[in-house]
């Protein structure tokens, strides 16, 4: 069965990512897709922090990084601020950029153990530039810049989902997608391949397809109500169930910070993710240790202005689908599973979901082969990405609440277990499978929250120490100097991309 139709079950962020990276097929051959979504429905639409890759993925599609930065109040992002997570009053940031740089094939913080073990009192953060730009409330991209005796930065955006939704419809239909207003009342299933093969929308009209992307939620109209696919839950390591999300005005008149903060409190954390005129603020907590009004009020009291909207209560699982493609359905977002938006890969899942199906996808028609790696491949990024999730809770002194009491003390997966116990021994950080978080994300957030290196990889004593002596210097030197020369961020975004 060839793939003449592709039929798009919901908007919004899933949506509308799917539409505009699947209709660039659509260039020089005859591909009809379809998206189908009801302006009743209201979406989720909390997720806005992104990821270094997000901006890869909107260059691959040739939008253009002011006008879209302007259309949804974006601001920059170099990293995440933590604070209160290891012990109460602790801060730190996880960083999009590596600390220095491999030095004789060895990584930056065993280098920099090996100095401290030797005298140099110098933070591991003064050599990483995105973590002294956030301090300092200072931004510019490397094109700005570009020098080669200065390092890169790193960066990802804050937008707002909402709009960026709408900004990629605009696109979507200016290269043929059909955008269908309205509710699928029910669904057609082929009796013998268990193919979906239409759908039926509430005023009769049946819509047929040969693929089609569920994109509806949490409720997995297709993944799951239909196919019946199952659910994998994760609870019992990620146990926060609920959040509330309360955007704000920023009254303080402080200018938006380069950086997306998470405070962690007493059964949870609140995000702060600012955009050009307003913060977007959650709270994401565990049923079983607060209640909603309790969640509520912790998050109005540390909010920076009065709420701009009335609260949205959400409740998930935490954890993934049985299968992401299943039959002829591939499910993207919120249908494909959830892990809570700690480390802002709520919409990098679907990024990655999305290039990983034009990756296999063929329009001659599915095959077993296809819908297998997708699923091997989605279903490893998905255990990684739940590991490191998992250490921000389990890597804490604190003992301030029955909350963290169980996060310190529950059993984690071996893999996780494993990680730590080598990085504590000497620095070694293994990863697998292509995984996303790198060598620096893990040292930021273990050392970040107390897990310390007791001893270093033997190879950096063969190395000449005058010689590492004078690089990291200059290291230093390099990212000082260029921090005091960027603007800050405010003034920045005023010239490049004002909302």
């Amino acid at each position: 069965m060839t793939i003449k139709k592709i039929v798009i079950v919901g908007g919004g962020t899933a949506g509308w990512m799917a539409a505009a990276a699947l209709s660039r097929l659509k260039s020089g051959i005859s591909l009809e897709i379809q998206l189908i979504e009801s302006e009743q429905i209201g979406t989720v639409g909390v997720g806005e922090a992104t990821i270094p890759p997000f901006v890869e993925f909107n260059q691959l599609l040739n939008l253009n990084e002011a006008a879209l930065l302007s259309a949804v109040q974006g601001t920059f992002k170099v990293g995440i601020q933590f604070l209160n997570w290891g012990n109460v009053g602790d801060s730190y940031i996880h960083p999009f950029g590596n600390y220095g740089y491999e030095m004789g094939g060895i990584s930056f913080h065993q280098i920099w153990r090996k100095l401290r073990q030797d005298g140099d009192k110098r933070p591991l953060q003064a050599f990483n530039l995105e973590t002294m730009a956030a301090y300092f409330g200072k931004f510019a991209r490397t094109v700005d810049y570009q020098r080669e005796d200065l390092p890169p930065m790193n960066y990802a955006y804050h937008i707002d989902a909402t709009a960026y939704a709408q900004f990629l419809r605009v696109d979507a239909e200016n290269r043929g997608v059909i955008r269908r207003e309205g509710k699928v009342s029910d669904v057609t299933v082929d009796g013998e391949s268990g193919f979906v093969t239409s759908v039926t929308m509430e005023d009769d009209n049946k819509i047929q397809g040969d693929l089609f992307i569920d994109c509806s939620g949490f409720r997995g109209l297709l993944i799951e109500q239909t196919l019946k696919t199952g659910y994998e839950d994760w609870r019992h390591y990620l146990p926060c169930d609920r959040a509330v999300a309360l955007p704000c005005k920023r009254e303080d008149g402080s200018p938006p910070p380069p950086f997306t903060r998470a405070t962690a409190h007493s059964a949870g954390w609140q995000w702060q993710v600012p955009l050009q005129h307003r913060n977007g603020n959650g709270h994401v907590y565990c049923s079983e240790f607060m209640s909603d009004d309790e969640a509520l009020d912790i998050l109005v009291s540390n909010i920076a202005g009065k709420p701009g909207a009335d609260p949205n209560f959400l409740r998930f699982v935490t954890g993934r689908r049985k299968k992401f493609w299943n039959k002829n359905v591939v499910a993207l977002g919120l249908a494909a599973g959830f892990m809570e938006p700690l480390e802002s890969t709520s919409i990098h899942l679907i990024n990655t979901g999305i290039n990983k199906l034009i990756a296999v996808l063929s329009l001659d028609g599915i095959t077993q082969t296809q819908e297998d790696a997708f699923n091997r491949l989605t279903g490893k990024e998905y255990a990684r990405i739940r590991d490191f999730l998992i250490l921000h809770y389990n890597a804490t002194q604190r003992d301030d609440s029955e909350f963290w009491n169980h996060c310190r003390t529950m059993d984690v997966p071996e893999t996780l277990t494993e990680k730590i116990d080598l990085f504590r021994s000497n620095g070694q950080i293994f990863r697998e499978d292509d995984e996303l978080f790198t060598e620096t994300s893990w040292a930021a957030v273990m050392m970040g929250q107390g897990i310390m290196m007791d001893g270093y990889t033997p190879v950096a004593d063969s190395l000449d120490a005058s010689q590492i002596k004078t690089e990291i210097d200059e290291i230093e030197k390099s990212i000082s100097h260029l921090v005091h020369q960027l603007p800050g961020h405010s003034e920045y975004l005023g010239r490049y991309c004002p909302a």
